[in-house]
């Protein structure tokens, strides 16, 4: 009976892991949506999938912005120009920006399965939003994918 349940655990969390996929968003100065972007720049994932950041141009970073993504949810502060990988871990809508380009409005935007925290981060983000000197709709544009 416990070799039954040890393996019907061990197939649950292999099978789980193989579900899971990896996503890449390339950090660049220049792309399709302008200047200073991630790409893409909106993302749909599912809970347990995986986001990795490459630095296709150099001295960019990603790193969630505070109070615009899920309540519980795991933040991240990537080093600059550093690969970096994210477990998205709760349901919902994440903001992140490159640090030193935030004011060039380098944001992105992540739903995990339901945007469950859609309306709380559109208000929030209006303060970030305050802050772009270029490319300022490029947050609502984003934000405005969300389904």
């Amino acid at each position: 009976m416990k070799l039954r349940f040890v393996c019907a655990m061990a197939f649950t969390l292999i099978t789980a892991n193989a579900l899971a996929a990896d996503h890449i968003v390339q950090m660049k100065n220049a792309g399709t949506d302008g200047t200073m972007v991630f790409e893409p720049g909106f993302l749909k994932v599912a809970v347990g999938d995986t986001v990795t950041f490459e630095p296709t141009d150099p001295a960019h970073n990603s790193e969630s912005v505070p109070g615009l993504i899920p309540d519980g949810a795991a933040g991240w502060k990537g080093a600059f120009s550093q690969k970096t990988t994210v477990t998205i871990d709760k349901e919902g809508v994440y903001v992140y920006k490159c640090m030193p380009h935030a004011m060039m409005a380098m944001v992105g935007v992540i739903q995990a399965g339901n945007a469950t925290n859609l309306d709380a981060v559109k208000a929030a983000s209006t303060s970030l939003s305050a802050t772009f000197v270029m490319n300022k709709d490029r947050l609502n544009n984003y934000l405005a994918q969300v389904k």
